[in-house]
């Protein structure tokens, strides 16, 4: 004698509240035949929507036995049961339980989609459903422009999507009005026909006389099971039994729909809910947006500076009398001279020497006088201190030998004394105190040690400034600069052993322009670094945003992942579809949050700034990756509670 359908025997199930225990089913034992058309009755609270959740796999029972085809199910995990409610059962919820998001025809193929089925295979099935149930021409149309029988059609053609043998309906026509309801009936009854095995679970006795067989059920014990009328023959199910279906392992190629598919019901949940998606993304996009305008305008500032030092000069050292920028002896030292500049040129870690010595003085040209610095310099002086020539030349060697009466003058100078007469500054004489010079070019305005840059500044031959100005042959200071490959620190000490042997002592001090640097440079970065994380703080709060707000979106789907695990979605697919939502709403925030920064970089530049700021490719990808280890950290928790929801309990979450 073959194996019943479905059989429990002895089950019980019973709920902890507080601290009692209420029992809902009382040893039940039932057996359905394959093929059969049962109607299980009694009133509100009787327990029969419990057992009816218990035959569908959707919750366990807490006591007894429950065997498709004479195999126990009450070891089988999670994954299994999910299989058996794909393949062969389909369930019909009195409320329909459609998703709000999908059209008719998108809700109809849900449970072919976990069920792995191509997308051309289950749109021709669900359409050609849909036809067999008079929705044809309502295929694309929402829940919510659908009538409530309408609806209901939409969930039947849903249960037969996998070609179950099983038909669950709960109170299938409580909520329509009577001609809706009589149709969804004549429908149940045609599958029967066909060889289903159809379940009713109602209260209306008219309803249930459509069945072969009457359950009773009262206060969670089995009262009555009777038959009301005779079986007719049965037309055989085309599909094959529940025991002749074998699990079948999913290969790559499933595995990689199961995403795909997961991918796209994950862009229509967020599509649904536009503005909850944006609000999530929010904190995304103003940390993303924060990180990398902050990096870009450190970057630029730090440019800025470096570029302000090399107006100093750029890896150079510079040497003066006495001990100390304060030292008051400094101007009594005269024992810093032009051999000493001579001999240090001739050591093997300096590329250029110039010696320098300075006053100051009134610059006239015309009737148009001003204070400047009068500059004494040597020829290699401009290419120490990486001076740019904007017009005319500069002196050479030549002329700092014959001790020449040419000047090269800054622009601000050119502009005092040239601006409002419109002439050319090159080939004109001006007086500098009494003596006449003449400017043979014009170089750009630069920081001149701890001066500002607005001042004027006149250079000459040292030669010419020591015997025309001056009268005195010692140097102001001695400028080297290194080359490139030798470090600054270990050129300082060279240079200072060096003048002790030649002077006998120490009456000097070296100002290491790369030291300046090196202490700016290092401020800039840790002020960077400081608002940096001030910025990746505001993206963690970004994160956490994230995870309450996808907390908050589980909470409210929990009937939609009833669904999806009525209709046979395994925890996975629930965990993938929560985990992409959270992924795609970080990766859509980043990506605002970068197109935000660009913006403002954008309208910063344009506001004529004094720098610019600089972004970074390799700042960017990390925004990216930012945004996707925050999806996955803080999506992950939400994502998981969501999979790991009892079925039966999201259902009756509505």
């Amino acid at each position: 004698m073959a194996a019943p359908l479905l059989e429990l025997k002895g089950v019980s199930r019973e709920y902890q509240s507080g601290d009692r225990t209420i029992a809902v089913l009382k040893d039940i034992n039932l057996s359905i035949a394959e093929g059969e058309m049962v109607a299980i009755v009694g009133p509100s609270g009787s327990g029969k929507s419990t057992l009816m959740n218990i035959i569908g796999l959707l919750d366990r029972p807490t006591a007894g036995t429950y065997a498709i085809t004479g195999s126990e199910t009450h070891q089988l995990d999670s994954d299994a049961l999910s299989r058996l409610r794909r393949e062969h059962f389909g369930f019909i919820f009195q409320r329909y339980h459609l998703l709000s998001e999908l059209s008719a025809l998108g809700n109809v193929e849900v449970p072919a989609i976990y069920a792995d089925r191509p997308s051309d295979a289950r749109q021709a099935r669900g359409a050609a459903l849909l036809d067999r149930l008079g929705m044809g021409d309502r295929a694309g149309h929402k829940p919510g422009q659908l009538s409530g029988g309408q609806q209901q059609r939409v969930s039947i053609a849903r249960a037969l999507m996998n070609n179950g043998n099983v038909i669950l309906a709960d109170e299938p026509t409580g909520a329509l009005d009577q001609q809706s309801g009589e149709e969804v009936l004549g429908i149940l009854s045609e599958l029967h026909a066909e060889g289903h095995t159809v379940v009713i679970v109602t209260h209306d006795m008219k309803v249930a006389a459509r069945a072969q067989r009457v359950i009773e059920i009262s206060d969670g014990r089995i009262v009555a099971d009777r038959r009301a009328r005779e079986e007719n023959a049965q037309v055989p199910h085309k599909q094959s039994s529940i025991a002749e279906k074998e699990h079948r392992s999913a290969g790559w190629g499933e595995l990689g729909n199961r995403l795909r598919e997961a991918f796209l019901m994950a862009i229509l949940a967020l599509k649904a809910h536009r503005l909850r998606t944006f609000l999530t993304m929010l904190g995304i996009i103003i940390g993303i947006a924060s990180v990398v305008s902050v990096v870009a305008l450190g970057e630029g500032s730090q440019r800025k500076v470096l570029d302000n030092i090399n107006n100093l000069g750029t890896n150079t050292l510079e040497i003066f009398p006495g001990k100390s920028f304060g030292d008051t002896r400094s101007g009594r030292i005269k024992t810093l001279v032009v051999a000493d500049a001579d001999a240090l040129a001739k050591l093997t870690y300096v590329s250029a020497v110039t010696p320098t010595v300075s006053t100051s003085s009134t610059v006239r040209f015309g009737s148009t006088e001003a204070n400047a610095l009068i500059n004494g310099v040597g020829d290699a002086y401009f290419s120490v201190k990486g001076s740019k020539l904007v017009a005319g030349r500069l002196f050479d060697a030549d002329g700092v030998r014959r001790m020449v009466q040419d000047a090269v003058i800054d622009q601000n100078t050119a502009t005092t004394l040239f601006a409002d007469k419109g002439l050319d500054p090159t080939g004109q004489v001006i007086f500098v105190g009494k003596v006449p010079v003449r400017v043979i070019g014009v170089i750009a305005s630069q920081q001149g040690g701890f001066g500002s840059s607005d001042n004027l500044s006149v250079y000459l031959p040292y030669t010419s400034v020591q015997a025309r100005f001056l009268g005195d042959m010692s140097l102001r200071s001695i400028t080297l600069r290194i080359n490139d490959d030798t470090e600054s620190s270990l050129a300082e000490a060279a240079a200072t052993q060096f003048l002790e042997r030649r002077h006998g002592t120490k009456d000097f001090f070296i100002l290491n322009t790369d030291d300046i640097r090196q202490t700016i440079t290092s401020t800039t970065r840790t002020m960077t670094l400081l608002v940096s994380a001030i910025a990746v703080i505001s993206l963690l709060v970004g994160g956490i945003g994230v995870m309450n707000i996808m907390l908050v979106s589980v909470s409210e789907r929990i009937a939609e992942i009833g669904v999806r695990m009525a209709v046979g979605a395994r925890r996975q697919d629930i965990l993938q579809q929560f985990l992409i939502e959270a992924v795609l709403v970080c990766l859509l925030g980043g990506t605002l949050g970068i197109a935000l920064a660009l913006s403002f970089g954008l309208a910063f530049n344009r506001l004529g700034s004094n720098f610019a700021m600089v972004y970074s490719g390799s700042t960017i990808a990390l925004a990216f990756t930012c945004s996707c280890v925050i999806g996955l950290t803080f999506g992950y928790l939400p994502a998981r509670n969501a999979s790991r929801l009892d079925p039966v309990a999201a259902l009756s979450r509505d």
